[in-house]
């Protein structure tokens, strides 16, 4: 093993070098911050590449995210490990339910600028350094995908009134309903679609990763939880609106709509309750409820919940007790997801799951998947999911507003 470093890198140009850098690589991890600087952010930007080991979903339950860098993984359906539930929708892009390698290179940067890597099975980190810092330009090719959806606008207005239904009869209180598009890849260049994607959105949990056919690239505004020792922290997102050339008022109004407001305190009401699950006893807080953060693109109503987890609680533990995240499936949880899978039309796959890294030191970082294109090169299939919480005060018309709003980022980037 060996480690070599430097200072004063600026992220965008190394990112766009290690886009170039994923060319021809089977095993590839990009997770960058676009320069959305938070406390709870340990790197500016972080990769690794080439694996020495892979595990799948029956290796995590085994201990496997322990120990050591791991970059990867898990989908939605892997919510089947740990709650009897129906499989039923027929899946687009035949993800697994998790994966995830160890690395034979590590990098990051921090804040300040200083690039540190590690090779992990030769001597070779200041040639990579010195590589890296050869100048870069943005990725350039084809990007163009032509999206279709898996409904109609008809359709989708009739799942949305039959979930009304359910949550009048008090079945659920709210449940999160995700619709689908799907596109043929043909010539795509994967890395130019991700730089197009992620200029256009400056989002802070932004993922661009390769395992072998398996392409996923993630512009996620949404952090599942992040662990620092025995300090968890998770960062729901619930309430959408356009960033607009007023935008203090759009904040403003999204911050005081009665609906987002609802939806948002029921999902912090369920984080709260999962992390009670492996949390030590009074230690689940709420920091914040109701911050309303603006993206390049959109404003967000993100609340804050933190706890501190017992002692020799695993990552299997966590994923046990929060996964998948309150966000994306809905409250009571169990009752949300069974919803949800009988009136959307596909399997959400990696959608709704979570992609992110361990380290040495036992902590950890994991994003939400949203706002993301999937692509399995074996089947030339791409995919891309977008949803929405559904309450008693949801209007359907409205609802699919929001989901046309969330894509456009990924169809004006497909163009």
């Amino acid at each position: 093993m060996h480690t070599a470093s430097t200072h004063k890198v600026d992220p965008i140009d190394l990112e766009h070098r290690l886009l170039e850098e994923s060319n021809g690589r089977s095993f590839f991890a990009l997770y960058t911050s676009r320069g959305y600087k938070n406390s709870h952010t340990s790197y500016a930007l972080l990769f690794a590449w080439s694996a020495q080991r892979v595990f799948g979903a029956d290796e995590l339950a085994l201990g496997a995210l322990e120990g050591g860098w791991r970059f990867g993984y898990t989908g939605y359906e892997m919510r089947h490990r740990f709650e009897s539930l129906d499989r039923g929708n027929p899946a687009l892009g035949d993800w697994p339910e998790a994966l995830f390698f160890e690395p034979e290179v590590v990098g990051t940067l921090s804040w300040d600028g200083e690039l540190s890597v590690t090779d992990f099975t030769g001597d070779r980190s200041t040639q990579i350094i010195q590589d890296l810092l050869q100048p870069a330009s943005p990725p350039e090719g084809p990007t163009a995908l032509d999206f279709k959806p898996v409904e109609t606008k008809a359709e989708y207005l009739s799942a949305v009134e039959h979930l009304k239904a359910h949550i009048q009869r008090g079945d659920i209180y709210e449940v999160n309903y995700c619709t689908a598009f799907k596109a043929e890849v043909g010539a795509l260049h994967s890395p130019a679609l991700f730089e197009k994607m992620a200029s256009r959105t400056q989002a802070p949990f932004s993922a661009y990763l390769k395992l072998d056919q398996h392409e996923l690239l993630c512009t996620s505004p949404e952090r599942y939880f992040s662990k620092k020792g025995q300090r968890i922290l998770s960062q729901p997102i619930k309430g959408t609106n356009r960033r607009v050339s007023n935008n203090q008022a759009a904040m403003a109004s999204l911050k005081e709509s009665e609906k987002e407001r609802a939806e948002n305190v029921m999902i912090v009401d369920l984080v709260r309750n999962d992390l009670s699950r492996v949390a030590t006893k009074g230690s689940v807080q709420v920091s914040e409820l109701y911050g309303t953060y603006a993206f390049k693109n959109v404003n967000q109503l993100i609340s804050t919940v933190e706890a501190n987890i017992t002692a020799n609680t695993g990552f299997w533990e966590l994923f046990g007790a929060t996964f998948p995240m309150g966000s994306m499936t809905g409250a009571p949880k169990v009752s949300a997801m069974q919803l949800a899978e009988r009136y959307e039309k596909t399997a959400r796959e990696i959608y709704s799951g979570t992609v992110g890294y361990t380290t040495p030191e036992g902590d950890a970082d994991f994003n939400v998947v949203i706002r993301s294109v999937a692509i399995n090169r074996n089947t030339g299939v791409a995919t891309t999911h977008v949803g929405g919480a559904i309450t008693i005060l949801s209007d359907p018309q409205q609802e699919y507003e929001e989901c046309l709003l969330k894509a456009e980022s990924m169809f004006d980037s497909a163009r």
